[in-house]
């Protein structure tokens, strides 16, 4: 079971990371802001093919002699398993060296052929197009916490029948393997943890819709239908995630207080069907709205206004992967590399929505040891 795991895991890793480059805008390569004009550089498009058939090629063969080395001798599972992890790690290493040695190469390209130094830059950010901005409510990501709250109240009620000892870790197989002695606080550890996720997909949601909608310049009619597609599409998934998650600890709670409530085979398919939803709905979103929804099919074809380029912040972007910009109200912007979105590690609040829950998921986490 755990190898069938890691094998999608991983194959999902690989897909994903190899076809990051075209994924993304034309407008940024490898964390650099291209002009309009120059993103057909047959030299960047080397970079690309050359960043994914790596990734593809390496990826593929490290798979091949995971599951060969897995099937072909009497492994442990928990081999299996730190194993697996190695393999991810290791290509997200290989991907993160890539992407470094390809991101200086593109920024000394640009410096070289002094890309953009006869245009005008320009800064379009759209205020009107919010009132068509189709990303959820706030109101629905705050649906699954009443849930929660009432599986706390449910679990207090219940504490005198629950057993002594509370699983805190469930295995590949959906069957518990770590456990921590029953007291108040491990009883509803899981359900804190659930809230706290809850609360932080919520304030992502809300801040991701107050953030602007930053058009190309050149582009201004496709970049904006784009945006909003890509908005929408987004704050979509952070649901799908935010109640599927909300689905499985539940379900994993209510086993702990029904013990014969779950048998083996919906013990193993719950965590199971969860992940599945989610690689692919990402793979999904990825393929078919793309970064800032540049993969999203338009019926306008749209040529570009001449003399004109896109704002450069290159500047504020270090390694073109974290942006750092104090001046920028925005707490959450575009990733430059990868489909999502990221900190703005110069706006404080995002520190509080992001690493403070992340901080106290961790201290339950060590209080349950």
């Amino acid at each position: 079971m755990a190898l069938s795991i890691f094998l999608a895991i991983i194959l999902f890793l690989i897909v994903m990371q190899a076809a990051i480059p075209y994924l993304l805008k034309n407008t940024v390569v490898f964390g650099v802001t291209i002009p309009e004009g120059h993103t057909d550089d047959k030299t960047l498009a080397m970079y690309k093919k050359i960043y994914s058939a790596t990734i593809f090629i390496l990826g593929s063969i490290g798979l091949l002699v995971y599951v060969v080395w897995a099937l072909g001798n009497q492994v442990q599972e928990d081999k299996i398993v730190f194993t697996g992890l190695a393999l991810q790690f290791g290509i997200l290493l290989i991907s993160m060296g890539l992407y470094l040695y390809f991101h200086i190469k593109t920024m000394k390209r640009k410096r070289m052929h002094k890309w953009g130094d006869n245009l005008k830059r320009v800064r379009v950010a759209d205020l009107t197009s919010r009132s068509n901005d189709e990303m959820l409510p706030s109101l629905m990501f705050a649906l699954p916490v009443p849930i929660t709250l009432g599986l706390i109240v449910y679990t207090a009620i219940q504490y005198g029948a629950m057993p002594d000892m509370i699983p805190i870790h469930w295995g590949p197989d959906g069957q518990p393997d770590a456990f921590s002695e029953k007291t108040p606080f491990s009883v509803i550890a899981l359900l804190l943890i659930l809230a706290i996720m809850q609360v932080m997909m919520l304030a992502i949601n809300y801040f991701t819709k107050k953030s602007g909608v930053r058009l190309n310049a050149s582009k201004r009619s496709t970049s904006r239908i784009q945006q909003l597609s890509f908005r929408k599409y987004t704050s979509w998934l952070l649901f799908l995630v935010s109640i599927s998650m909300t689905v499985l600890m539940g379900f994993f709670q209510l086993t702990t207080i029904h013990e014969n409530l779950g048998g083996a085979t919906l013990m193993m398919v719950m965590p199971l069907g969860f992940l599945f939803i989610i690689l692919i709905a990402t793979a999904v979103y990825a393929f078919k709205v793309g970064q800032g929804g540049s993969r999203v099919q338009l019926e306008i074809d749209e040529e570009p206004i001449a003399g004109v380029t896109d704002y450069d912040d290159d500047a504020y972007w270090k390694a073109g992967v974290f942006y750092v910009n104090k001046n920028d109200p925005s707490i959450f912007v575009e990733k430059r590399f990868g489909v999502g979105w990221t900190l703005n590690f110069g706006n404080p609040i995002g520190y509080l929505i992001i690493i403070g829950p992340m901080l106290v998921i961790l201290t339950i986490s060590f209080l349950l040891n």
